[in-house]
């Protein structure tokens, strides 16, 4: 149930969007107006914007760590050495997609597979999109194969339809809750929006 408190968001992708929503809804407040969606280039070029715009009302900002730092504080102060009050600004190492590993026990329900088969220690991954498309392709249901996994001669890093069967996951079966005990970057997100929602 919302408190009230409205949260804008600004994120690299579709993916992280869904994520950042249903962590503010986690927190009890209300998704605002989510920016960015054009990679972590274009946050980069805007974050200034963004943390200015958090000096009136609370914000989120979720990059990826990916291979850009060995860990998230000295990212955090490249970006924004002296954020605003109201800005979480959040690393999520090194995927969004750890977050979501993290959540072991449904997620291996989601795609058709062992829980053995999903990693302890997701943050440790050094690329997370890849170990999901390898759970992916274990998957005992061929539609999660066909939409996750990439095709041999297609070229890319991901199946069709691997973006929209996560936003599903995430929107219908993800425990943020109990992710988070797997996952420290995701224990601090859920942290500094637990603070946005309760100082408003």
């Amino acid at each position: 149930m919302s408190n009230g408190v409205v949260i804008s968001a600004a994120v690299e992708g579709l993916l992280d969007e869904a994520a950042v929503r249903k962590l503010i809804t986690h927190v009890g407040a209300t998704p605002g107006d989510v920016h960015g969606r054009q990679g972590k280039t274009f946050l980069r070029q805007r974050i200034a914007g963004y943390n200015h715009a958090a000096r009136h009302a609370p914000w989120i900002v979720l990059v990826d760590l990916d291979r850009t730092a060995d860990c998230a504080p000295p990212l955090r102060a490249a970006w924004i050495p002296a954020p605003s009050a109201q800005l979480c600004f959040r690393v999520a190492v090194r995927k969004v997609e750890a977050w979501l590993l993290a959540d072991r026990e449904r997620l291996a329900e989601f795609l058709s597979v062992a829980r053995s088969r999903l990693p302890h220690d997701p943050e440790q991954l050094d690329d997370p999109k890849v170990e999901m498309v390898n759970v992916a392709r274990g998957s005992h249901r061929r539609a999660v194969r066909d939409d996750m996994v990439p095709r041999p001669e297609g070229g890319r890093a991901v199946g069709p339809a691997y973006s929209s069967q996560l936003i599903e996951f995430i929107t219908s079966h993800w425990r943020p809750a109990q992710a988070a005990e797997c996952s420290d970057s995701l224990r601090r997100a859920i942290a500094c929006l637990r603070r946005l929602a309760a100082a408003v």
